[in-house]
């Protein structure tokens, strides 16, 4: 059996209001995201999600379809496709209301080499009890990556949250977040001390993005940064999603996590800061190929 790459998580239809009061809808949600985007780099992929047997679920399965992305679960298993308001200001940087619900069907699982969770599917319930469950039964033989993409409007805040987001952690080799994830889950704690406090629930790395100041990639004991590219930003819808999509592209030919050197892991994260620098530079959650890298 082919070793491809097991994506969890939410699909949903992007609703976004632009700063000229324009309104379009298109395919997206996290984890949606990170499919495409790996599945444009040319990597197998298999997509564990949910929507309605509506029109938007059509669109949702439309745009998965075109790109390559395969399902591994019946996704029928929600009343109305989710949605995600985003209004963009005038940097770009979107803000977000959610009418979303989550859980997911029987899996056909496979043997994948990697699997990654991320955002709501990770933490909203009752979805987020066979999400983590799932990934508990295949931890074992895949290297697994947790991205936080915490979304206050829908999860809220507080200590509930970050109880699942430390469940979650907890069964990821690598747990990506960004700047303003580690701030809204431990304001008290500075950036480098909230991935330190990550890193001691197990996974072997934390990923931090920081936007156009670059990204840190921290083990117990070294870190490692780059700089951001230089980008005209249309906006910032996907750009995470693209990022982690291109951190497991990068890690596919290279081994396990714990054998790399430095240079290869600033080869990632240069990697991963090219693809989401493409993301930005046009509109909606459009991720690039291959031969545009």
């Amino acid at each position: 059996m082919e070793r491809d790459v097991l994506v969890v998580g939410e699909s949903l239809i992007d609703i976004v209001h632009a700063a000229d009061g324009s309104t379009r809808e298109h395919a997206g949600g996290s984890a949606a995201n990170v499919a495409v985007a790996l599945a444009r780099l040319g990597r197998p992929v298999r997509f564990v999600t949910a929507w309605a047997d509506d029109e938007r679920g059509r669109v949702l399965a439309d745009h998965l379809d075109h790109a390559g992305v395969r399902l591994a679960a019946d996704p029928h298993v929600l009343a109305r496709t989710a949605t995600a308001a985003a209004t963009l200001g005038a940097d770009g940087a979107a803000s977000y209301e959610f009418d979303l619900e989550w859980r997911i069907g029987q899996v056909e699982a496979g043997a994948p080499a990697f699997v990654h969770l991320c955002s709501l599917g990770a933490v909203l319930e009752p979805g987020a009890d066979q999400v983590v469950a799932l990934v508990r039964a295949l931890r074992e033989t895949a290297t697994v990556s947790y991205d936080v993409n915490a979304r206050p409007a829908i999860t809220g805040t507080g200590p509930d949250v970050v109880a699942l987001v430390e469940r979650a952690a907890g069964v990821a080799d690598l747990v990506k977040a960004s700047d303003e994830d580690l701030n809204g889950l431990y304001p008290d704690l500075g950036i480098a001390e909230a991935a330190a406090h990550l890193l001691t629930l197990g996974p072997a790395v934390v990923v931090v993005t920081r936007g156009a100041d670059g990204a840190t990639w921290v083990e117990a004991a070294r870190t490692v940064e780059v700089a951001s590219l230089p980008v005209d930003v249309a906006d910032t819808i996907g750009a995470g999603d693209t990022f982690g999509a291109a951190v497991i592209d990068a890690l596919w030919d290279r081994g396990p996590i714990a054998g790399l050197s430095s240079e290869a892991i600033a080869e990632i994260l240069d990697h991963a800061a090219r693809a989401a620098a493409v993301t930005v530079s046009r509109p909606g959650a459009d991720p690039p190929y291959r031969s545009e890298l």
